[in-house]
């Protein structure tokens, strides 16, 4: 038997990489958000139909499912801060950057996806629903296709009994990333455009039956685009 000690587990490789990786997690987050709030304060943004669907559902204190394309996120993301909304973000390792952006934002998080864990998302969606708070729902993600409507959202809603609001975006200068979803990243003083859709309830009356109507949802989706655009 060999007289050297073992290596303890805090020492080993993978947990000085783990340590690492959240050093670096930390830094990027507390330099990130008030960077994309100093941005965020450049923007001239325009908002499209939010007096009739989502002013008029948070006055009747509706809680409210919205629907945006990942690839949305940022713009929306500073738009909803500070106001409690929950949002559904991944587990994957870009999701817990953009998990703690949104937290450091005023966002509650659920974590999961409607095609991984889906079964446990669905669960933290509905009890957030079912206690008053608005959710946030990205249907292509976490990996796409890009603006394709998976039904997550869908069974949320037809489960809480809550509306769904589609959002749409429009930027007219802005970054956009290689990523899978496009990433937008409005320019600074960039124009933003939000167009909100009027609440659509899911007509289902089981889970089975919502998941059945992503065209429909999809079609929405595309609605809301076009608002954004005109």
């Amino acid at each position: 038997m060999s007289g050297s000690r073992p290596t303890s587990i805090e020492s080993s490789p993978a947990a000085m990489g783990g340590a690492e990786r959240e050093r670096k997690l930390r830094w990027t987050v507390r330099l990130g958000v008030p960077l994309v709030r100093t941005l965020g304060r450049t923007w001239r943004i325009h908002v499209v139909n939010a007096e009739r669907s989502v002013d008029a559902l948070r006055r009747a204190r509706q809680p409210i499912v919205f629907a945006l394309w990942h690839g949305d996120m940022l713009p929306l993301l500073y738009q909803h801060r500070d106001e409690g909304v929950s949002v559904l973000i991944s587990e994957h390792r870009d999701g817990e950057l953009i998990a703690r952006v949104a937290e450091s934002l005023g966002f509650r998080t659920v974590r999961g996806s409607t095609s991984r864990g889906a079964s446990r998302a669905l669960i933290g969606l509905v009890r957030e629903l079912a206690v008053g708070r608005d959710v946030a729902i990205t249907p292509d993600g976490p990996r796409g296709p890009a603006r394709s409507f998976a039904p997550g959202a869908l069974i949320a809603a037809q489960r809480a009994g809550a509306p769904v609001i589609a959002v749409g975006l429009s930027v007219k200068r802005a970054w956009r990333l290689k990523s899978w979803d496009g990433f937008v990243i409005p320019k600074p003083f960039a124009r933003v455009n939000i167009a909100y859709s009027d609440p659509v309830q899911p007509a289902a009356t089981s889970a089975r039956a919502a998941a059945a109507e992503t065209s429909r949802f999809q079609s929405l989706m595309l609605d809301v685009e076009r608002l954004a655009h005109a």
